[in-house]
């Protein structure tokens, strides 16, 4: 027998049904061992010596591991074919060798990357090595992180506040955000006019259809963004043009051509984290989530098989064999003249990219989406079909854009332009086209009709408007197009860009508002900080420079402890001389040029508990202090809660920012001191055990978590974080139980009060229903049994108890005896009653880990429990 370890259970139990009797599969459960946490764990005066210590949730894996390997033959290290991956082996096969529990067994290492039989096999019967170079690495990545988080996070926490942290790769990032939230605040709008014409030809026809056409030359010059910037300028103009046009616009050229457009390349990590947030509104997290179980493994009538190839690779590239089937698929289902002449070769442009993987495809082409959507979840179909599309189109033709442009003349010298487009062959188009961050115009497949016209026509103008506008700010990033920037600049891995973003928002250094990343004011403070003091340490091109020297260790091309030392020695120094030179009030406050009213010191911006405020540098002499944004000429205007009143004094509502965040408020503050939370609290319906008065609402905390609290409160505080459910705990009686799902029990009905300890499985209820109305029936079909008809009766107000076992032995149908002794015959058992008569529950029944369910109207209910 041979053992093979892999990550994950799901990843387990796939491989094991290709591998056959030969080989037992098991799961490692991630990483087995990490750094100590504690300072020391890296020793950069002993050769950056490491220290490490197993995992603690995972011992017992470990253990299950080495239980296994004493019967088997070999050992094959299985795990994910990346940096990583190898991590993981390396850490398996070192504490297994210090344990010696590995004796002379060979150890070979497994990599695929797609879970099919064919890779799977394939992998098997061509092993190799553990990658020292790919260890070495990881290693040097793993100290890189350490050695910065554990120096420059206390540091944090001196000068700038408790409980902050910094890292080698979210720093950066986090900078990018700030400095976008910098240029947005330092944009100045300006504003411009345009001159637009409606035309048609032929007019007083009933079919005429409109266009538009923009003025680009006006008096013989052209005219450009701010050629025209104010109203009466454009009133001018407009006027001008009408009197020149005469009602009619001359057709001065017509210029047609086609063009051809290419599909995007297949899936790497990062772009399709971008897209699943653009088309799907996922989050890289749920993104990669949902792409390990894709790639794990689904049951698919019968047989589990990953549905596609490793979702961690910066490849574009397609293997042979895949690129041979999607071809002859494209062919069979669209035709030969929706294939390109030769297979499309791409070509990453990421920097830091390596191509020793594939692109992320689908493992077979002709796994159709909705051949499978029966067996996928509706996240996993949805990901699934994104994948398969992208990867279908990448090897479909061009599509072939028609485009005319037309030139209009309103008189001498003033000529309009309109430009229209058509599709006319959709080639890639008609299975994908890739979203977009941010749209500047209409796509190239949304078609812009013009009528059909000819150079010396005459059109009938129907109107000259100007149009007003103003330039716009950069957008914020979203979670796609931050993405795509870290990408750009080099900035982490492709693995490592979801983990980025949600450490960035646990630390609330930046929150998400309607899908775009705000920079809270301690992520201001803290990447003020950063910049200032440790500028080369956040810059950009630094971190991309790291990220290829540990990816040259990677491919053996350097060495690691070098690379350590080269950064440590001047990190080291510049943390020491930071600690000792720069004070508290450099880094939390930003002095002003305005002067305090009280006592005419300068102002400063400084940080408090709540956020930036304005405050007097003379403090504690001085108090003066204001919010930071009372002080602007132009305060922005209110923002007025739509179709609602105050209910304690009619005025207007608002939407107001507090310490806790954003909220509703009345107007008239402070002779009106209304407020209410700005998502209103949804109603469970279910009344409060503690008061009995109000209801149980779902709300969210500070942190975004949910819960439910008594909608009385403050006069009632009564809260718990699983839904409540309508339904009294048999054990203590407390009126309410509530639900609860963890990964090991699945969903539980469970009793809120920590003394009672009650919990039974939520899914067991309906078919525990449906048991008890089939043991009545039964019980009723026993012919001529007098205990059996009395049990019968009393059985109608019976519930079961959790875990409740029977040891005595069915036995034939009474013919003669007392009750207790033909319960005992046919297997009866006494159950609690909820009425004050006892009833009996069949034993085999009271086997079932049921929740509560009282019995007295199953016979008046179908076996479903409808």
């Amino acid at each position: 027998m041979n053992l093979v370890v892999v990550e994950s259970p799901a990843k387990a139990k796939t491989i094991k049904k290709y591998l056959g009797p030969d080989f037992e599969v098991v799961a490692s459960y991630g990483h087995v061992r990490d750094l100590v946490p504690k300072e020391g764990a890296v020793d950069p005066a002993q050769g950056f010596k490491m220290q490490y210590q197993v995992i603690e949730r995972n011992e017992k894996h470990v253990q299950t591991i080495a239980k296994r390997l004493k019967q088997a033959d070999a050992l094959y290290l299985a795990t994910d074919p990346d940096r990583e991956g190898e991590a993981i082996s390396w850490h398996l096969y070192e504490l297994l060798r210090g344990r010696r529990q590995l004796g002379e067994k060979p150890v070979h290492r497994v990599v695929f990357h797609e879970i099919t039989k064919r890779a799977i096999q394939e992998a098997v019967a061509h092993p190799r090595g553990l990658s020292v170079d790919l260890v070495n690495a990881q290693q040097a990545r793993r100290a890189l992180d350490y050695l910065v988080g554990f120096n420059l996070s206390p540091l944090l926490w001196k000068k700038v506040r408790r409980g902050l942290s910094a890292g080698r790769v979210q720093s950066p990032a986090l900078r990018l955000i700030v400095e976008r939230e910098q240029e947005i605040e330092a944009f100045i709008r300006r504003e411009y006019w345009t001159i637009e014409a409606d035309a048609a030809k032929d007019a007083s026809k009933r079919d005429a259809k409109p266009f538009t056409a923009k003025l680009v030359e006006f008096a013989g010059e052209k005219v450009e963004q701010f050629t025209i910037t104010d109203e009466a300028r454009a009133g001018e103009v407009t006027r001008t043009l009408e009197q020149s046009a005469g009602g009619k616009l001359r057709v001065e050229s017509v210029e047609r051509k086609q063009r051809k457009r290419q599909p995007a390349p297949p899936f790497i990590t990062s772009t399709l984290q971008q897209e699943a947030a653009r088309k799907l509104g996922f989050t890289a997290q749920r993104t990669m989530r949902v792409a390990q179980q894709l790639y794990e493994g689904i049951d698919v009538g019968g047989e589990s098989v990953g549905l596609i190839s490793y979702m961690r690779t910066d490849s574009v590239s397609l293997a042979g064999e895949a690129l041979a089937d999607i071809r002859g698929y494209v062919a069979e289902r669209y035709g030969e003249d929706h294939l390109p002449p030769q297979p499309r070769q791409y070509k990453t442009k990421a920097k830091n990219a390596q191509e020793a993987h594939e692109a992320i495809r689908p493992t077979s082409i002709r796994r159709e989406p909705t051949a499978l959507k029966g067996h996928l979840s509706n996240d996993q179909f949805r990901l699934y079909e994104l994948i398969w599309k992208r990867t279908l189109a990448c090897q479909m033709a061009n599509a072939l854009i028609n485009t005319v442009s037309i030139n209009l003349s309103a008189g001498a010298g003033n000529i309009f332009r309109a430009t229209g487009s058509t599709v006319a062959e959709p080639g890639f188009m008609r299975v994908y086209l890739e979203g977009r961050d941010d749209e500047g115009g209409a796509d190239d497949d949304e078609e812009r009709m013009l009528p059909p016209l000819a150079e010396g026509d005459l059109v009938d103008l129907l109107a000259i408007r100007p149009e007003q506008h103003f330039t716009e700010p950069p957008p914020r990033y979203s979670e796609a197009s931050l993405v795509k920037a870290l990408e750009e600049y080099g900035i982490g891995r492709p693995s490592t860009y979801a983990s980025i973003i949600s450490t960035l928002q646990e630390r609330e250094y930046v929150r998400l508002e309607k899908k775009r990343f705000h920079p809270t004011d301690v992520g201001r403070v803290v990447n003020r900080f950063l910049t200032e003091y440790f500028a080369s340490y956040v810059d950009y091109d630094f971190t991309a420079r790291l990220e290829d020297d540990l990816d040259a260790v990677s491919r053996g091309e350097g060495e690691w402890i070098p690379l350590l030392e080269q950064f440590w020695q001047p990190f080291k120094q510049r943390i020491d001389d930071t600690e000792v030179n720069v004070k508290r009030s450099d880094v939390t406050q930003e002095r002003t040029d305005e002067p305090c009213p009280k006592c005419g010191a300068p102002l400063s911006i400084r940080l408090g508990r709540h956020g930036r405020f304005i405050g007097c540098t003379n403090f504690p002499t001085c108090d003066y202090t204001r919010d930071l944004g009372d002080g602007k000429a132009e305060p922005e205007a209110p923002e007025v809660v739509e179709g609602r009143a105050c209910p304690k004094c009619g005025s207007p509502l608002h939407v107001k920012r507090g310490k806790y965040g954003r909220f509703v408020g009345c107007s008239a503050y402070p002779e009106c001191k209304h407020i209410e939370p700005l998502e209103r609290p949804e109603d469970t319906g279910v009344t409060c055990p503690k008061c009995g008065k109000g209801t149980l609402q779902k709300k969210k905390s500070r942190r975004g978590k949910v819960f439910y609290s008594c909608s009385t409160y403050p006069k009632c505080d009564y809260a718990i974080w699983n839904e409540p459910i309508a339904q009294a705990c048999p054990d203590c009686g407390w009126p309410i139980l509530t639900r609860k799902v963890t990964r090991g029990k699945g969903e539980e009905l469970v009793c809120p009060q920590k003394e009672c300890g009650y919990s039974a499985p939520l899914a067991t209820i309906s078919s525990t229903r449906s048991s008890i109305w089939i043991a009545m029936t039964w019980l009723n079909a026993i012919a001529g049994s007098w205990a059996a008809r009395a049990a019968s009766r009393r059985f109608g107000r019976a519930h079961l108890r959790r875990g409740r076992r029977s040891g005595e032995p069915a036995g034939r149908n009474p013919t003669a005896g007392n009750a207790a002794a033909s319960e005992t015959a046919i297997g009866l058992r006494r159950a609690p009653a909820c009425s004050p008569s006892a009833t009996a529950v069949p034993a085999r029944l009271t086997r079932l880990r049921a929740a509560p369910v009282c019995a007295w109207a199953v016979g008046r209910v179908s076996p479903s429990g409808a």
